[in-house]
């Protein structure tokens, strides 16, 4: 078990921060402040996403920062279509009466980064989801929330039961942003990630 094991976290993301501290681990958030291109131009939607976290990780270690860097980019695909953060209310609404009624899925590329030997994984997560029938009013009261801000595709899962999801195939951290499943299995299975090996003489 990782118990105490720090890493570096390149996002200031407050809900990967508790999800990796919840499961364990010391976390340095780092904003690597890269712009950051749709996934969509870098190739489809999978090597986008893998290759915007092996970036996000790059930049951290060229910013000085060293041991095991994790990145994640994270999108809802909804409708044959890339959805990100909300930029207001009414894109938030528009989110919520797109996944009402309806199945979707959440996207997370990741990237663990070894400094010290350059060793570098990364892949990315699926989590499938279905909403039940959001009504007006429930729509309007969970805008008023705030909530929507800040989070893929303008709605954040609720932990440990949502109100509003009828059936999940997946990781429910991978919705929130971090497949933390998947990051204890690569850390189990590739024991050099963990520990940093010796200096040669």
């Amino acid at each position: 078990m990782l118990t105490s094991f720090p890493i570096v976290l390149a996002s200031q993301s407050p809900y990967r921060r508790q999800l990796l501290e919840e499961a364990g681990f010391l976390v340095e958030p780092f904003a690597t402040g890269i712009p950051e291109p749709e996934p969509l131009e870098l190739g489809d939607l999978h090597t986008g996403l893998a290759v915007l976290a092996v970036m996000k990780a790059g930049a951290a270690r060229k910013a000085g920062k060293t041991g095991l860097i994790l990145a994640c980019d994270t999108v809802s695909y909804v409708n044959g279509a890339v959805v990100q953060k909300p930029v207001d209310r009414d894109d938030a609404r528009r989110m919520l009466l797109a996944i009402s009624d309806n199945s979707h899925e959440v996207l997370t590329g990741w990237c663990l980064l070894r400094t010290e030997n350059e060793l570098l994984v990364s892949g990315v997560e699926t989590t499938r989801l279905r909403m039940r029938p959001w009504t007006e009013a429930e729509i309007e009261a969970y805008l008023d929330t705030g909530e929507w801000a800040g989070k893929c595709g303008g709605y954040g899962l609720q932990m440990p039961s949502d109100p509003f999801v009828v059936q999940m195939e997946g990781s429910a951290a991978n919705v929130i942003g971090v497949p933390i499943e998947r990051v204890r299995r690569v850390l189990a299975e590739i024991p050099t990630l963990v520990a940093t090996p010796p200096r040669r003489a």
